[in-house]
């Protein structure tokens, strides 16, 4: 017998009984016959009472059938479980493995080679093309350096570090920096 008070063997002859679990189909007290209406309705058109209670019985049947095999599968899963349990399966190693087996497969697969190999492709024109760009700014850069503006700019900036100074005034401006320098404003920064 199984835990949960049901026998899920197919071959029992308790198979066929109903279990607590079924208790939306309806059954009359000690064999008598529930009247279609009840049981959800009138009678198609065409069809019979005989007809009717045929189908009614082939349908618990089948239900029946449907519970046991849940039952059984059940039964089946608790089973695996238990034996991955002792097999020392947890289900965080399965789930390694299922992402490892998972990844594996992928990367086997004919689209991520076309898509590896397109990316690789690109990223080497990448950078090349970052490369000679790279190369240009700097020979442009240098040319810039040599040229005649550049060249007067230097010396603007070299002739004017002198006139900068530190320590008050020289060269008749003041410097604005000074805490001696009276005209600025009282501002605290």
């Amino acid at each position: 017998m199984d835990p949960g008070g049901q026998d899920i063997n197919l071959n029992s002859p308790n198979k066929g009984l109903l279990s607590d679990t079924m208790t939306d189909v309806p059954v009359g007290p000690a064999g008598t016959r529930v009247p279609a209406d009840a049981a959800g309705g009138a009678l198609p058109e065409g069809m019979t009472e005989a007809e009717a209670e045929e189908l009614r019985c082939e349908l618990l049947k089948v239900e029946e059938e449907i519970l046991t095999l849940r039952q059984v599968l059940a039964a089946k899963d608790r089973h695996a479980a238990e034996l991955k349990r002792k097999l020392g399966q947890t289900p965080l190693n399965q789930l390694k493995l299922n992402l490892s087996k998972s990844l594996h497969e992928v990367q086997m697969s004919n689209a991520y080679k076309k898509t590896q190999e397109t990316l690789s492709t690109a990223g080497q024109k990448t950078t090349a093309a970052l490369s000679t760009m790279g190369t240009a700014i700097s020979r442009r850069l240098g040319d810039m350096r040599n040229s005649a503006t550049f060249k007067s700019f230097e010396e603007r900036v070299v002739n004017l570090k002198p006139r900068v100074s530190t320590n008050g005034e020289e060269n008749g401006s003041q410097n604005l920096h000074s805490p001696d320098n009276k005209s600025q404003d009282s501002a605290p920064f």
